[in-house]
């Protein structure tokens, strides 16, 4: 009895082990992008703009936390919000929805993040809904691109500056453990 209690505690502190040295090999990394939807009179009309290259640097990133692009296992997105920098009373009323994609030289553009049928809420801030997808090779790159597909349902008067944060967990082999 004494040696299944023994060989139980010893699995047991094992998988406990695991996880915490697990939780060490992963950190995130935090991007900013911006766009502009300019002002319409048109609602119910899809528009698609994009954002500037955003450029990851992320193999110094992998190298401060002692890895690098070979030892990636996966990125995913964990985090996506906008803010509108301009107008200072600007809100997010007049989007019915809206739809992120990520691109980059060589790989196919995929959805990352949307938000549907969007309430009036006043709030210059929106969350946006994260797409379970597995991103490594996008931040791998030197740069990638999203874009933002929007549908209105009220006029804008005035170009609405938006501010995207996004964060991202990197799941790395250290130092190859």
């Amino acid at each position: 009895m004494k040696k299944i209690l023994f060989s139980a505690f010893i699995v047991f502190g094992l998988l406990i082990s695991c996880d915490a040295i697990d939780e060490l090999t992963k950190f995130d990394l935090d991007y900013q992008s911006s766009f502009s939807i300019p002002p319409t009179t048109l609602v119910n009309i899809p528009i698609s703009l994009d954002t500037p290259d955003v450029t990851t640097g992320s193999e110094s990133s992998f190298e401060s936390n002692n890895t690098n692009k070979d030892l990636i296992e996966s990125i995913k997105l964990t985090m996506m919000t906008m803010t509108i920098e301009a107008p200072e009373d600007g809100d997010f009323n007049f989007l019915k929805e809206i739809y992120i994609y990520i691109n980059a030289e060589g790989l196919e553009e995929i959805e990352i993040a949307n938000g549907v049928d969007l309430e009036n809420t006043n709030s210059n801030v929106l969350e946006l809904n994260i797409l379970d997808q597995e991103l490594k090779e996008y931040i791998k790159e030197d740069s990638f691109n999203l874009k933002v597909r929007t549908t209105t349902d009220e006029t804008i008067n005035e170009t609405h500056n938006i501010v995207i944060d996004t964060k991202f967990r990197v799941d790395a082999e250290i130092l190859g453990v």
